[in-house]
């Protein structure tokens, strides 16, 4: 989804957001400190009256529609999609940064070239579809095109900088190296060395969307790096539950994760089914129910916890992460209270 630079040529101030009723206002009052809830992106014409007050077309939510979108009272994040596809400036992450309150973090996916040992047959890449990537686990291309605007662009509203693995064989991604290694294992230590180079400072995520590489070598490669791993639901890979007891950490910088899929959907069903994301077409208790839990565990280690939830999830993921925190707010607490 389309995520502007801020400096379209309509009038500023043109996006307001929706009324929120009190009771919606007291559920983001009793969220527990450290609880990050949000979106994949901001730019949806169907959520006039949920998180819009009027219809807007999405250029211009996507340039106009962050302010708004940050005023509502259970966002604290959101998720930056734009920059998975193309590295953006300091200056436009200083834009985003400037649009939003000070409790507000972003989750920002890294550039994908950083991800893909192979160029997808995919006629966006254009000549380089179906190529080898030298950009794959770059430390220099991440440093400079990637960290560098995060760091100087969002400074301390740079929440997560996420590295999505997409997809792709465990052999491609693990590389070159000794046969006898399994290539999780091969996979765990060529990542390990990407990160453990990387930029001290910022809280890094990764996220693995191939189910073989799930193994204790990559929950050991995480903690060694200081990285939180991210737990995404969709089609292909255990449950969030699961994924947390294969490669999840108490002692990792966050509880990261990523609700982008109904598992019985791919993109394109569940967009047919799911337009223009107004309503919860089909609620999941069943993610949900994980989610909570694994937010409150993570909240009595001591961990921030930053959830993302698609609109492709249940069917509109401002109504899902308004579910989703008012099954936190009246979960069983061993203490904490709620945001300042």
């Amino acid at each position: 989804m389309i995520q502007g630079d801020l400096f379209g040529t309509e009038p500023r101030g043109t996006v307001r957001p929706a009324p929120v009723d009190d009771e919606l206002r007291a559920v983001g009052a009793r969220l527990p400190a450290g609880v990050y809830l949000g979106t994949s992106s901001w730019s949806f014409p169907g959520w006039a009256g949920i998180v819009y007050g009027d219809t807007h077309g999405e250029q211009l939510l996507a340039r106009q529609g962050l302010p708004a979108y940050a005023a509502h009272p259970l966002f604290a994040t959101v998720g930056l999609d734009r920059t998975f596809y193309n590295p953006v400036s300091v200056e436009v992450m200083a834009g985003y940064a400037a649009s939003v309150p000070a409790r507000f973090r972003f989750l920002v996916k890294a550039h994908e070239a950083l991800t893909l040992a192979r160029y997808p047959s995919h006629a966006r890449y254009g000549a380089q579809r179906g190529q080898p990537n030298p950009l794959y686990l770059d430390v220099a291309w991440a440093r400079d095109q990637v960290i560098a605007p995060f760091v100087d662009g969002l400074r301390d509203k740079g929440g997560v900088l996420l590295f999505q693995m997409s997809p792709q064989p465990a052999e491609l991604l693990a590389g070159a190296g000794p046969r006898e290694k399994a290539p999780g294992r091969r996979f765990a230590e060529r990542l390990y060395r990407f990160l453990r180079d990387l930029p001290k400072g910022p809280r890094y995520a990764v996220e693995i969307r191939t189910a073989e590489l799930l193994t204790p070598d990559l929950a050991g490669c995480l903690r060694a790096a200081g990285v939180a791993p991210c737990f995404a639901s969709m089609p292909g890979l255990p449950p969030v539950d699961v994924q947390a007891g294969l490669i999840g950490d108490a002692g990792a910088p966050a509880f990261v994760a990523r609700w982008l899929l109904a598992h019985h959907r791919d993109y394109d069903g569940a967009r047919a089914a799911y337009e223009p994301f107004d309503r919860l077409v089909e609620p999941d208790r069943t993610v949900r129910d994980a989610l909570v839990e694994l937010i409150a565990r993570a909240l009595a280690a001591g961990q921030p916890a930053f959830v993302i939830v698609n609109n492709k999830a249940e069917g509109s993921s401002p109504l899902s992460v308004a579910a989703l925190a008012r099954a936190l707010v009246e979960a069983p607490s061993d203490g904490g209270g709620g945001r300042a």
